[in-house]
């Protein structure tokens, strides 16, 4: 009797430490993205082809996600749920995001070019607002009093960690870079709902037959990028030209930061995801102090305290159901 009453308290407990594990990875890889692109440059340019690396970042989801369900298939079988033969209807969906994500991983690399990664932490976190208020047109998903003062305080802090007080210009980063920033927000939020919604559509269809679907018209849409923009330089040059270590890590964090968010949505919940964010925020601006040099003014501290706050009511302020 000792023993049964014993395992829903090492069952709790292993829940508990994979879902540590679990965020510790997401805050890890959500921390060093940025880092690794920017170190991926040299003498401020990219010398490997951009389409090329976000193709090589779908294909590996893409693999890991077929990879996972090989697992399943082993060990429990093929079923309706999880096996990849679907109908037409089913996969007509998903190139709706794939294209979304597409346009929006191509500005991930372009916006360096007019912020830094400790600033780019700050601007992604725009895309809160946007997936707020498209839960609430798409999803009818009603938003609470302290959510919107949530989204309130987002866009003050963001705008605080951007003051430049050294400078003639109020805002360290230019024009151009917000409107990226807003873009990328706006993409971001739509593709994500748009996503849970396809997802949730048919909760029963394993997470790993649709992230596979997902990730092959992700590939598509990234070797058209390639035909269009890159071809003479990959035909020239080389698919791989120009590619580094640096660069194969950061291929491999994209990857891996996309499967950590699906686990951590398994084993955790979003809020374990927001707190992992706000912390990647941070570390990442402490982390380029060494690397970049970057200087951690107090407009930049005093906005990421209020982009912290902000994402921690964000929330904790869901309505009860």
């Amino acid at each position: 009797m000792a023993a049964i009453g014993a395992m829903p308290e090492i069952n709790g407990l292993r829940q508990k430490s994979r879902r540590s594990f679990v965020t510790l990875i997401l805050t890890f890889l959500t921390s060093s993205q940025s880092i690794l692109i920017v170190w991926s440059k040299r003498a401020g340019k990219y010398e490997y082809s951009v389409t090329t690396a976000n193709f090589l970042v779908e294909a590996l989801k893409c693999s890991l996600s077929l990879a996972a369900l090989i697992r399943i298939w082993r060990k429990d079988g093929v079923t309706d749920d999880n096996r990849l033969s679907t109908t037409w209807d089913e996969v007509k969906v998903y190139p709706i995001p794939a294209a979304l994500y597409l346009v929006k991983n191509l500005l991930q690399y372009y916006i360096f070019a007019y912020v830094d990664a400790p600033g780019y932490q700050i601007l992604k976190n725009l895309n809160i607002i946007s997936t707020g208020i498209l839960y609430q047109i798409i999803l009818k998903r009603k938003l609470t009093e302290i959510q919107w003062a949530a989204f309130i305080l987002l866009c003050a802090g963001c705008t605080t960690a951007q003051l430049n007080p050294s400078s003639d210009h109020v805002l360290q980063a230019p024009l151009q870079g917000w409107v990226m920033a807003i873009v990328m927000a706006l993409l971001s939020g739509f593709a994500g709902v748009y996503t849970e919604a396809i997802i949730k559509k048919r909760p029963s269809r394993n997470i790993n037959v649709q992230n596979f679907w997902l990730y092959v018209f992700g590939m598509i849409f990234n070797a058209f990028a390639i035909m269009t923009q890159d071809f003479d330089t990959v035909m020239n040059d080389g698919f791989f030209h120009g590619y580094s270590l640096i660069t194969v890590l950061m291929i491999l964090n994209h990857a891996l930061s996309g499967i950590a968010v699906s686990m951590v949505m398994k084993y955790a919940d979003n809020i374990v995801k927001v707190y992992s964010t706000s912390v990647a925020m941070l570390l990442t601006a402490v982390v380029s102090v060494f690397l970049f040099g970057f200087h951690l003014s107090l407009a930049f501290f005093l906005g990421s305290t209020v982009v912290s706050v902000a994402i921690y009511l964000h929330s904790t302020g869901k309505a009860r159901r």
